[in-house]
């Protein structure tokens, strides 16, 4: 498949995810109306001693985004929680999102009804099911998303909307003008260097996308962008359907990097994805510099991305956006349809037996 010729690409993409991605920078605009006429519940109100963010997969990574994106500013402890029952320390000082787009995620309607037992303020973001309904029923705080995106094509709606509940409520500082200023950026990255209408070499995500083609990519960033190194390993395993790995810096020093070295016959079709941030820990980025020389002197392919943009929130949201589209190109190299998820659905049609 060419991946510079859009018939092509519109065989296979046969959902338009293309057009999904392409709406991104809006969906982020419009997720920023959303969060800003959701109703804050008056008892809310008040301090509280840590967050949990409930979720699973493309629900949970944007509760990822934001612990990265206002980790450094925030005074409490933020908790992002993907499994049937909220931590222990979880009591009625804490504060819950629990988002499930579907709003029928088993493992995070599990972990709400925990959480409402504990007696905890709870934030639901959903698009319906079980998870509005209930609360509803229960009175919570509830922000409604649109339906009809796959989970993991809704990031926008998963994180825009629980910035400015926080806003609200004091947590954090606001973020309206941040994220205005991201949605443009996006938009004119997208038009420069991502879009399908640009071609070669001048298209990073085909770039990225053409060198993986076939391999098993290992994506590295500091612990700070962890998120985004843990989005690109979802979105190429879920729309290339190829096998990824993702892990952070400094830890990788301290065990994998040492892993490179068998199996030879397999690790010969592994490329090393780093991703950098200007504002990444001057240590950190010397210990990338020497992993990035081990690697290349043992004659393995890697590969290395800066972050763009002026604020954290759009050096972070550029290379969750290549990202994207390099996942995308990708399943349209591997001539497949980059929608489907059929072992996921399969899954949850064993487990609702």
């Amino acid at each position: 498949m060419n991946i510079d010729n859009l018939k092509d690409i519109t065989k296979l993409d046969r959902e338009d995810m293309l057009d999904l991605l392409v709406s991104f920078p809006k969906q982020c605009k419009d997720a920023l109306f959303i969060g800003e006429h959701s109703s804050l519940v008056t008892s809310y109100k008040k301090n509280y001693a840590n967050i949990v963010f409930t979720g699973l997969g493309g629900s949970a990574i944007g509760a990822d985004v934001i612990k990265g994106y206002v980790g450094g500013e925030i005074s409490i402890p933020i908790f992002v929680n993907r499994t049937y029952a909220m931590p222990h320390f979880v009591n009625r000082e804490t504060l819950v999102f629990a988002a499930s787009y579907s709003g029928n995620t088993e493992e995070t309607l599990s972990a709400y009804a925990d959480a409402k037992k504990r007696q905890t303020n709870v934030v639901a973001i959903t698009s319906g099911g079980k998870l509005k309904d209930l609360a509803l029923k229960n009175k919570d705080m509830l922000i409604i998303i649109p339906k009809g995106y796959p989970p993991r094509c809704a990031l926008g709606y998963s994180f825009i909307p629980a910035l400015t509940t926080l806003s609200k409520l004091g947590i954090i500082k606001d973020k309206k003008e941040e994220i205005k200023n991201a949605v443009r950026f996006l938009n004119n990255l997208q038009g420069k260097k991502l879009a399908s209408s640009v071609k070669g070499r001048a298209n990073v995500a085909k770039n990225i996308a053409r060198k993986i083609r076939g391999k098993v990519p290992v994506i590295y960033a500091s612990d700070k962008l962890g998120s985004v190194a843990t989005r690109w390993r979802g979105q190429i395993a879920e729309n290339s359907k190829t096998l990824a790995s993702s892990h952070v810096f400094p830890e990788m020093n301290h065990n994998e990097i040492v892993g490179w070295v068998h199996p030879k016959n397999v690790l010969k079709n592994f490329v090393a994805i780093v991703l950098r941030d200007k504002e990444d820990c001057a240590r950190v980025k010397k210990r990338m510099d020497i992993t990035v020389s081990i690697l290349k002197r043992s004659k393995f392919s890697v590969l290395e991305l800066e972050s763009e943009g002026k604020s954290p929130l759009e050096r972070i949201l550029s290379l969750i956006y290549t990202g994207d589209f390099v996942s995308f190109y990708l399943s349209i190299l591997n001539g497949i349809n980059p929608a489907p998820v059929d072992r996921i659905t399969y899954l949850k049609k064993q487990l609702a037996k």
